[in-house]
């Protein structure tokens, strides 16, 4: 009885990877790949830097983390700009 219910089980995570792969849409590029790679690192750091900064008592490591939050913010909001062109492509040949 078991084996039956753990082979339905394996099915269904098969069928339910299956369908998640069908539904993602086409892949993402190296490049966009990367960038959310990079994103995600940059959020992470910031999560960290703000959780540091909830718990820090010495006013030196306070503006460390607070300049280290800023410094991250501006990163982030670098990356979700679109990427600029360069003068040669956008004005053409």
């Amino acid at each position: 009885m078991a084996r039956g219910f753990e082979s339905k089980q394996v099915e269904f995570q098969q069928e339910e990877a299956a369908r998640g792969r069908a539904v993602s849409g086409p892949a993402p590029s190296a490049d966009e790949r990367q960038r959310l790679v990079r994103q995600q690192t940059l959020e992470l750091s910031r999560k960290r830097a703000q959780h540091d900064l909830s718990r820090a008592t010495a006013a030196p490591h306070r503006l460390m983390l607070e300049r280290a939050i800023a410094a991250l913010d501006a990163e982030l909001a670098a990356l979700s700009r679109p990427p600029s062109t360069p003068a040669a492509v956008r004005d053409g040949p």
